[in-house]
């Protein structure tokens, strides 16, 4: 039984992580479809990284044999008068690792190099490094210089990519050299934990390095938690746990206000005693007084990766390769919608930007959700795009966020659970609305499914159903804020809400083929 430094990981984020993953593995969530995407934006990067080194050899492995024999392969490569290898593998005594990529500079001398997708070195990368160098110093190897090589995200993309200036080396050796005591202390305990019969405590107050959301989707599956436990806390951390546990508090209902700080977390506890949603019919009336019609309720989809797949963008940058705009002209006047999905292997924002002017008018507010993405998209868009540029500026002087009623917390319901996610809020106010049925149901989703199937093709085959999927999933987030605004319209005026739009999503009429809808006509009363 061997420690790999990503079960090193696990030990320090919480010790019974690690026993899990010995001992009883299928109590261990499968990995995520966002986590994977991350994974592969990694893979992506990693080539980019690997080319500063034309001389490397590479080794790794397609199936456990290859893992198996990974060790002698790598001692093969060095003694054979390799330079530089990538994914050599090292054993010493329960510790095992696999480098990314590790130079030859001297006898017996290494330096080592981390890659990481990521746009800056993090703490997590130090630890990971320590483990590294202290299995090869167990090996016998003296490591000279440790680096870790990662996204610079100042690259713009202009032509094929440039892996000189997409990768940033920082040299990390001091700080690595500054956790290595820690380092083999926190090894001899976790291989105490890997060995032993018994399971540490798995309580949650443990879970170390910001991982106690993460942990929490483990713990559910070795304890039984019912409805209403403190676990459902908004805005949880480890100190509040410890503070919890010790008063022998375990539902939520049950915490004081005076043991919470944060706002949010006493809006959901005051909500939840009070047994009804709280609001405030004034303020809620001055934040819709500042909107004017026409009302233009918008949304984008984007696309982003690591490595920028569009001349002018930059990695991570989120470009727009859809929107949905739901309009209403007048007081009680007619819903309408309209919207843009690009639907070929090309940069969509000339297209969007296009027919996001010819159907958006001059005057009105815009409407978000979380406004600060579609502003950044915006400007985004106009700098991409100079002819677009004021354009795009004098949208974003006319956005207002929905958002904010509940951010802000003119308007708490216990059953938003402390968030103010859109994902949250409909359930609770509109609760005939639902992304459950949708065959894209969150925008991690789509970013994913647009790419595979328009970009790389992996899912071509299913296009044509992707995209309708992406239709009907934009356009209820915009259908969505609209409903949510009548809630807020009539909360503030003393109304019970008459939610008349929920058939609004399924009256569209088919998309033609640029994918570009034209305004429909929807009965809607505002009033």
């Amino acid at each position: 039984m061997l420690l790999s430094k990503s079960e090193y990981m696990m030990y320090l984020k919480h010790p019974a992580w690690l026993w899990l993953k010995k001992h009883d593995k299928n109590k261990l969530p499968e990995v995520s479809a966002d986590l994977q995407a991350m994974f592969d934006a990694g893979h992506d990067f990693e080539a980019y990284a690997e080319a500063h080194f034309p001389d490397g050899v590479q080794l790794g492995f397609d199936s456990y044999f290859e893992y198996l024999s990974l060790p002698a392969r790598t001692a093969q490569a060095l003694d054979g008068g390799a330079k530089t290898i990538f994914q050599g593998r090292f054993e010493h005594q329960k510790t095992t690792f696999i480098c990314d990529v590790l130079r030859v500079v001297g006898d017996n001398e290494l330096d080592l190099y981390e890659i990481k997708s990521s746009t800056s070195v993090k703490y997590d990368h130090i630890v990971d490094l320590a483990f590294q160098v202290t299995v090869l110093e167990g090996c016998g190897y003296r490591v000279r210089s440790v680096y870790v090589m990662h996204v610079d995200n100042s690259y713009t993309r202009n032509g094929e990519v440039d892996s000189k200036q997409i990768v940033a080396t920082e040299d990390v050796t001091e700080d690595v050299k500054g956790e290595l005591p820690q380092t083999q202390r926190n090894i001899k305990g976790a291989i105490e934990v890997m060995e032993g019969a018994k399971m540490p405590d798995p309580s949650p107050s443990l879970a170390q390095l910001g991982s106690l959301e993460e942990w929490l989707e483990v713990y559910k599956n070795i304890v039984t938690v019912p409805d209403g436990s403190i676990y459902e806390l908004c805005r949880l951390n480890t100190d509040t746990l410890q503070l919890l546990e010790a008063e022998g508090i375990t539902k939520l209902a049950d915490i004081p206000l005076e043991l919470v700080s944060v706002k949010q977390q006493r809006w959901q506890l005051e909500a939840l005693k009070k047994g009804e949603p709280i609001y405030d019919t004034t303020r809620l009336s001055k934040f819709l007084a500042e909107l004017e019609y026409p009302l233009y309720f918008f949304d984008y989809e984007t696309l982003s990766s690591t490595v920028p797949y569009f001349d002018g963008t930059r990695p991570y940058q989120q470009v727009p390769f859809q929107y949905s705009l739901h309009v209403i002209d007048t007081p009680g006047g007619e819903l309408k919608h309209m919207g843009y999905l690009h639907s070929d292997n090309t940069n969509p924002a000339k297209p969007l930007s296009a027919a996001l002017k010819s159907q958006i008018g001059e005057k009105g507010t815009i409407i978000t959700w979380n406004m600060s993405f579609e502003k950044s998209c915006n400007t985004l868009l106009g700098n991409m795009l100079p002819e677009y540029k004021e354009f795009y500026a004098s949208l974003n002087k006319r956005i207002n966020d929905l958002m904010l009623p509940f951010k802000n917390g003119l308007y708490v319901d216990a059953k938003f659970g402390g968030s103010a996610s859109i994902k949250k809020v409909l359930p609770a106010l509109v609760p005939e609305l639902s992304y459950k049925n949708l065959g894209i149901q969150e925008g991690g989703s789509a970013q994913r499914s647009w790419m595979d199937a328009v970009l790389y093709g992996t899912r071509a085959g299913e296009k044509d159903q992707v995209l309708k999927d992406l239709e009907e999933y934009c356009a209820l987030d915009t259908l969505a804020m609209v409903e949510i605004y009548k809630f807020l319209v009539a909360t503030a005026g003393g109304k019970t809400p008459d939610k008349t739009t929920t058939e609004a999503k399924n009256s569209e009429d088919s998309v033609p083929e640029s994918r570009q809808t034209e305004p429909e006509q929807l009965s809607i009363d505002l009033q």
